[in-house]
């Protein structure tokens, strides 16, 4: 990032304190016990199964694993998952599976 960029940046996070998933990209991931999910600021999904879920992040992507996994709703960059959730893992851009 550039010197201007991260100024930028410095200075809306002062000015608007906007919370950091939103200047930064970064998913908001909310779990209710191990059976509701719900993903905000994702870039959609690449592969669903009642066992897997991976869904594109701007830096990477997410894995969620579990059982009779369910997609309630999605609305744009939000996403509702229900089912056993098993295992969530971040994997960042060129990480290997």
């Amino acid at each position: 990032m550039t010197r201007i960029g991260r100024r930028l940046r410095g200075w809306t996070n002062g000015v608007l304190d906007l919370p950091q998933d939103v200047l930064q990209e970064m998913p908001r991931i909310t779990l209710i016990g191990n059976k509701e999910l719900y993903i905000e600021n994702h870039r959609g999904v690449l592969h669903f199964s009642s066992e897997q879920l991976r869904l594109a992040l701007a830096k990477g992507y997410l894995e969620i694993s579990g059982e009779g996994l369910v997609i309630r709703n999605i609305l744009g960059q939000e996403l509702a998952v229900e089912g056993i959730i098993g295992e969530i893992r971040y994997r960042e851009s060129g990480e290997n599976p």
